[in-house]
């Protein structure tokens, strides 16, 4: 897991980052809630997703060149667990607008302070245990990124036929540098096309190819590079980029005042489907390193020592017949050992308040449990 570390050189003052955190990780409740998210979360080591996510680009990206986006709620508790970062580098958003709305604000907040920015757009919750070789694709993308009108975005290679995730199918021949720049030790080729999830069988061809990678929901550009790209293809969230870099570079409570009034009115697009499905100036990035966004409570076991019976548990587990479980105690309070008899391929959760029992299989429906959970006024304090 990510630990903070001192870089061996100062990073470059005009690299940048934002880190989107506004997500509710429904899929991880009860442990995940509106105000305390999966991103907020310890669920492996010591330190948070979010705080792992701003561990590893220490070494890219300075302090104060990091701007978080996430929502009002979840504000405060992004800004304790990031205390070196200056209070108004955490962004809360009046409400959700998608990645695009988001990935603009963030934008114009980095723009105001240099129009010769470089940024990394990341998100907050993704697992990746080997932070060197994260780093070395992040630096070449943010070289090649500064030098011209491209867009980068990182794919990932896949190991396996997954329907949960998005591809980005890419061209063979491995670009070379740019004149005069040393070759890069990361692979980038020309993008051909995004692909929304795939059903199984279009996904063990994608794999099979050779020339398809994960979506994983990086993107890395100039300043200049993104808002010609909303420009293009997007008008209206490109008015309003230029609405909010005015408001960010007077100061004050400027910003946060635009922002109140325009954000009711955005329409809800994915950076995907706004940007990266029209531009042809699209790059990707060999992600040559291990990556899980941990999207639901089976993803754990990926993570976890498994027993014989691959069972994944963290907290005081005993089994009589039961096989590949997903066991997990948040309990703060009087925890006691957890104990099965017959039971397989299911989710256990126990926090202070409530517990879930799932099948594993219909884990992603635990999104549906929340919202019927939140319509419940006796329960929507669980949320």
């Amino acid at each position: 897991m990510s630990t903070p570390q001192k870089p061996s050189a100062p990073p470059n003052p005009d690299h940048y980052a934002v880190i989107m955190a506004g997500g509710r990780g429904e899929r991880f409740w009860p442990v995940s809630r509106e105000a305390t998210p999966k991103q907020l979360l310890a669920l492996l080591g010591k330190r948070s997703f979010l705080q792992q996510a701003v561990d590893r680009i220490r070494p890219l990206v300075r302090p104060k060149n990091i701007v978080v986006i996430t929502n009002a709620v979840q504000a405060p508790a992004v800004r304790k667990q990031l205390p070196d970062l200056p209070a108004e580098n955490v962004i809360a958003e009046p409400m959700g607008r998608d990645t695009c709305a988001a990935i603009t604000l963030g934008a114009a907040i980095i723009g105001a302070r240099s129009t010769t920015a470089t940024m990394a757009v990341l998100p907050a919750d993704h697992v990746i245990p080997d932070d060197k070789k994260f780093q070395q694709v992040l630096s070449d993308s943010l070289d090649l990124a500064s030098r011209g009108q491209v867009i980068v975005t990182v794919g990932i290679r896949p190991t396996g036929p997954e329907t949960g995730y998005g591809y980005i199918q890419h061209e063979t021949v491995v670009l070379p540098p740019p004149a005069g720049v040393k070759k890069y030790k990361t692979h980038f080729f020309k993008a051909s096309q995004f692909v929304e999830k795939p059903v199984l069988e279009r996904a063990i061809e994608y794999v099979n190819s050779g020339t398809y990678t994960w979506n994983a929901g990086m993107f890395v550009w100039s300043f200049v590079t993104v808002t010609n790209a909303l420009e293009k293809h997007q008008p209206d969230l490109s008015a309003a980029c230029h609405r909010w870099f005015e408001a960010a570079s007077k100061g004050g409570k400027a910003l946060e005042k635009i922002l109140a009034k325009d954000y009711p009115e955005l329409r809800r697009v994915s950076v995907d489907y706004a940007i990266m499905e029209k531009a042809h100036n699209v790059v990707v990035a060999d992600g040559a390193f291990d990556w899980d966004d941990l999207g639901a409570w089976p993803a754990l076991a990926r993570h976890v020592k498994l027993d014989t019976e691959g069972n994944a548990a963290v907290g005081d587990f005993i089994h009589v017949d039961s096989a590949r479980n997903v066991v997990y105690d948040a309990r703060t309070k009087q925890r006691s050992p957890i104990t099965l008899v017959g039971v397989k391929d299911s989710i256990i959760v126990l926090a202070d308040d409530a517990t879930l029992v799932a099948a594993k299989s219909d884990a992603q429906k635990i999104k549906e449990l929340v919202k019927k959970l939140a319509a419940e006024k006796a329960y929507a304090k669980l949320v």
